[in-house]
């Protein structure tokens, strides 16, 4: 069969034909489709542009998106070129006369059936093939950024001396570029290899005696493609070598004794046979003897096979398996010491800390300031309480967890449990949703509401010292209106004409006939992007799918339009390199209200690290039951830092990034990339400084790392007998979750005062856990309040190391005695009637007294209607020990003999219960004494008990109906009552027992 060219046929003469006119329809339909996608392009893509520049952030923007581009076109043009060239190389060097085969005859159908759409296929595989090289080249962005900024480290890998800046900037970009060309090498050879085979230029089938199985020009063809993928395996084989400190074994990361000795020489020999492999396809290129690659390629299977994987199996079965401890003794110790300094854990200052178990009267008088700071609320319960006295109306709302911070409240450091009014469209009735209120009446949230967190009002409700709309309080004047939360609407338009009236509705007040509007000053400000011309209200219109925007007499143009108005979202645009914090919290500062977002730099590349899910280390009962709270992004890392400290303005939404850790070489990295995005520390307020605090998930990460890694010595670690687990949280309805960290004030054994901390505890592990505690852990939350200048003592992480033998009850222990205790369960049991229902808040852990003190609220509220917590008892441990008491002030002096030496946070509050008597406490009982009955009490045991059960029914069922009717004096009223009755109910219970 030929190739060649058909001859030429005698040319018939021209028949004229008609001469069509194309009509304008077809063209101008082609010009419409073509400016619709266009703009639908740009209703994406310039909206963009005008979001970030309004922030100041078009950079940004600039790098990742050329960055992006140049590396689609770089991985679509080595595709497209690489396969079509081979393509094309094979059909050019096609043979003029097939060779005569069956195998070949089988053939000509195909040819024939492809040959009208060859050009077509040649072009559009490659650059179908080009499309995909070239999506996943831009998503290696930031890799090649990194690898092209990458800075100096300035430590050493202990395997092969080099700065780790190798590991974390160069190796991924190296492996990045060897992946991409050994995929186009790959590709194209099977490219190559289909063509040559289709036209005659490889035959699988025949015979020696018909001829080589190659012409001359698919030999030269494929062996040289051969070549080039043989190099890049090698290529491959070699930053293997490297890789391999980054490897997860059996029982640490990074390269064992097996990985040193026998993997790291093997990957060695094996980059050397392929380029041996390589070579011999050059020279069958030349002199025409296919034996030489086959033979290598066996040789280098072989080699894979044996010096790859039998050779380091025997080293690990005869030389390592018998002596391992002392085998991989020094591998072990490198991973502890990377591990240790990657995650932030090397400096850890531990103490060993004899916890006493017994409770002595004036235990608590050397720690009275942390005594006295002891949080009662709990920001994860709250937030009813929150909603049902502080939300004023139905389009506002707070978030489920609410936030602990610290402020001055009259010269005095008070821990407080501070939210944020948000706008909630949610809360609007159905016949008040629609497009102008939605989007141009309902704008935004006002104030904020604070309560402090170691006491309580009246009936066991928050003591706010900041609220009402307008906010009145202790906090000062500052701009109350919220343009920018994680609730707020998806878009908003504000701004209008001067002398146009104000219809953004501003907060409600029956002095103004009902409500106060406001319109937000777009001529002095800026919140959005402008939308005062119509070609931005058309792209916003097909960005939000709302016509109306076009076409209302509401954008004008002054007006500008919000959105993306999350700060987290915010944050995460503007600073893509951040892994960022899952709690955003609010704080007054300077006048605004500011969300204050942590964001982490990361890195995968670190030798010899442990690596750590963030997602699993981070999940705990509070991220996976609030809508607020997030654990971190799914990916494994063996490398962090809180690199970033990031606000977003509340009022409007301006992004500030405060490059906080300036040692970090990833952030040194990125700050090279985006040079104009951070801002030094030294540009931070004292008011900002003083709300910055530790990150709680750069926290859960070291304890997760700490539960092992406390342990410093290679022999410690490889029996792995001493390592800890992060106890399960027992007010959690799903125990099996972490219990999440919690800020409190105290005082450590070495601190001179109390301060700020984020605390948590460990248990033994292993899969028989005995829920005891063998250590407690405690970060050093606060900044400081020095403008520019965080606190010497910031960050700080204090470990106590109880002793191994320990007989301190762990969390759950201690939950269990609280539920064991006759007199805890029979309160608890009289509180929770059906139309009530008791809630137990966080089990906070404090070292004081020269012991562990638990402590958890337990609040009340109903199981039906309107239903939000309040305070009713404090529930105190320490040892075996129990306090349960209305206030914190006499669950402690319970415990502690009658006199805790110290005073809580709630020690001026009147407590509810009735005062016929004192509770004191005995050596037989450790929970509170049962009071002497009332005087209405009936003699006989058994009536007293079922009167006082009715009486306690009734006035939880008056307390309800008080609260719905926001009474509450009557609903005072009716808790004193319910305290008389439980009294009265519990002194039944002691005599028929007797």
């Amino acid at each position: 069969m030929s190739f060649g060219t058909p001859s030429a046929r005698p040319a018939r003469p021209a028949r004229p034909r008609p001469v069509r006119r194309r009509g304008p329809l077809g063209p101008t339909v082609a010009v419409l489709v073509g400016i619709v996608v266009v703009v639908m392009i740009l209703a994406q893509v310039w909206t963009e542009v005008l979001w970030f520049d309004q922030l100041g952030f078009v950079d940004v923007l600039k790098v990742e998106w050329g960055t992006q581009a140049v590396l689609f076109v770089v991985g679509f043009a080595l595709m497209a070129v690489g396969v079509g060239a081979s393509m094309r190389i094979a059909y050019r060097s096609r043979p003029i006369y097939a060779p005569s085969t069956p195998e070949q005859a089988g053939l000509d159908q195909y040819r024939e059936a492809i040959e009208p759409l060859r050009r077509l296929v040649m072009i559009v595989g490659p650059a179908v093939l080009g499309l995909f090289a070239g999506g996943a080249a831009a998503q290696q962005w930031s890799t090649v950024q990194l690898w092209l900024h990458a800075v100096h480290v300035g430590q050493k890998d202990p395997q092969y001396g080099i700065d780790l800046s190798f590991y974390m900037f160069t190796l991924p970009g190296l492996r990045f570029v060897v992946s991409l060309l050994m995929a186009v090498a790959v590709l194209s050879t099977i490219a190559a290899l289909a063509t040559h085979y289709l036209y005659g230029g490889l035959r699988v089938g025949g015979t020696a005696a018909q001829g080589p199985r190659t012409t001359r020009s698919a030999r030269i063809h494929l062996a040289v493609v051969g070549a080039v993928l043989m190099i890049l395996i090698g290529a491959n084989y070699w930053l293997d070598r490297y890789s391999v400190l980054m490897r997860t074994g059996d029982k640490f990361e990074g390269a064992s004794y097996t990985d040193v000795s026998a993997v790291i020489p093997s990957k060695a020999i094996l980059a050397g046979v392929a380029v041996f492999v390589a070579a011999l396809f050059i020279i069958t290129a030349v002199r025409g003897n296919w034996r030489l690659p086959t033979i290598g390629i066996a040789l280098m299977v072989v080699s894979a096979i044996a010096v790859g994987g039998i050779y380091p199996a025997v080293v690990q079965r005869f030389k390592v398996d018998p002596n391992q401890q002392d085998a991989e003794a020094p591998y072990i110790q490198r991973n502890i010491e990377a591990t240790r300094q990657a995650f932030g854990i090397a400096d850890v200052k531990v103490a060993n800390y004899d916890a006493k178990v017994t409770a002595e009267k004036g235990a608590l008088r050397s720690d009275a300031e942390t005594t006295a700071s002891i949080r009662l609320l709990d920001p994860q319960i709250v937030s009813p309480s929150f909603k049902q006295l502080q939300q004023n109306k139905a389009y506002y709302n707070f978030t489920d967890s609410l936030s602990v911070d610290r402020y001055t409240v009259n010269n005095e450091s008070r821990d407080t449990v501070i939210a944020v009014r948000e706008l909630d469209l949610a809360g609007l009735n159905v016949d008040q949703r629609n497009w102008v209120n939605d989007h141009t009446v309902y704008t935004h949230g006002f104030g904020v509401v604070a309560a402090y967190g170691n006491t309580t009002a009246v009936g066991g409700q928050p003591e706010f010292w900041e609220g009402g709309i307008p906010s009145s309080g202790e906090m000062g004047k500052y701009q109350e209106r919220i343009y920018f939360s994680p609730k707020s609407p998806d878009y908003s338009i504000i701004g209008a004409p001067s002398g146009s009236g104000n219809w953004e509705l501003d907060y409600p007040d029956d002095a103004s006939g009902g409500q106060v509007n406001t319109t937000f000053p777009t001529s002095t400000a800026s919140a959005g992007p402008s939308i005062g011309n119509p070609f931005n209200q058309l792209l916003y219109a097909l960005k939000f799918g709302s016509e109306q925007i076009v076409f209302s007499n509401r954008v004008t143009n002054d007006s500008q339009i919000l959105y993306d108005r999350d700060p987290r979202t915010r944050v995460e645009k503007v600073a893509p390199y951040l892994t960022l914090d899952g709690r955003v919290y609010p704080a007054v500062v300077d006048g605004h209200v500011v969300w204050i977002v942590d964001g982490y730099t990361t890195s995968d590349g670190y030798p010899y690290a442990a690596s750590r899910s963030l997602e699993a280390a981070t999940t705990d009962s509070v991220t996976q039951t609030s809508t607020a709270i997030e654990a971190l992004a799914p990916k494994t890392v063996n490398y962090i830092r809180n690199s970033v400290k990031a606000t977003v303005d509340a009022y409007d939404g301006s992004v500030k990034l405060y490059a906080w850790d300036t040692t970090d070489p990833v952030l040194k990295a990125w700050n090279s990339i985006f040079p104009t995005s951070l801002r030094p520390v030294s540009e931070i307020s004292s008011q900002l400084m003083s709300h910055i605090r530790y990150p709680e998930d750069l926290f859960k990460v070291q304890r997760n790392l700490l539960t092992q890694y406390h342990v410093t010595t290679a022999a410690d670690f490889f029996s792995g007998g001493d390592f800890w687990a992060n106890p399960a949280d027992p007010s959690a309805e799903d125990q099996a979750l972490p219990q999440p960290p919690y800020y409190l004030t105290l005082k450590m054994p070495d601190q001179p005062s109390a301060a700020f901390s984020l605390t948590s505890t460990f248990i033994p592990g292993g899969t028989n856990q005995r829920n005891v505690l063998t250590g407690f852990l405690a970060a050093d939350a606060e900044a400081g309040s020095t403008a520019g200048k965080p606190a010497d003592g910031y960050g700080t992480l204090r470990l106590l190391e109880l002793p191994r033998n320990s007989t301190v009850p762990g969390p759950g222990q201690v939950k269990n005695n609280f539920d064991a205790d006759a007199t805890v369960s029979s309160t608890l049991n009289l509180l929770t009637q059906q139309s009530s229902r008791v809630v137990r808040g966080n089990l906070l852990t404090l070292p004081v007294g020269g012991g562990l003190l638990y402590v958890q609220p337990v609040y009340v509220q109903s199981s039906t209607g309107t239903k939000f917590p309040l305070l009713q008892r404090v529930l105190v441990a320490f040892g075996d020990q129990i306090g349960f008491a209305p206030t914190l002030s006499l669950a402690l002096d319970q415990v502690f003999g009658g006199d805790a030496g110290a005073a809580a946070g709630d020690a001026g509050v009147t407590p509810p219960a009735e005062p016929g008597a004192t509770p004191t406490p005995t050596p037989t009982s450790t929970a509170t004494p049962a009071p002497t009955p009332g005087p209405t009490v009936n003699p006989d045991a058994q009536a007293a008990l079922t009167a006082a059960l009715g009486q306690a029914k009734q006035a939880i069922v008056d307390g309800q109906a008080a609260l719905a009717a926001n009474d509450f004096a009557a609903y005072g009223e009716a808790q004193k009552r319910l305290d008389t009755a439980i009294t009265a109910a519990l002194a039944a219970e002691q005599t028929l027992g007797k």
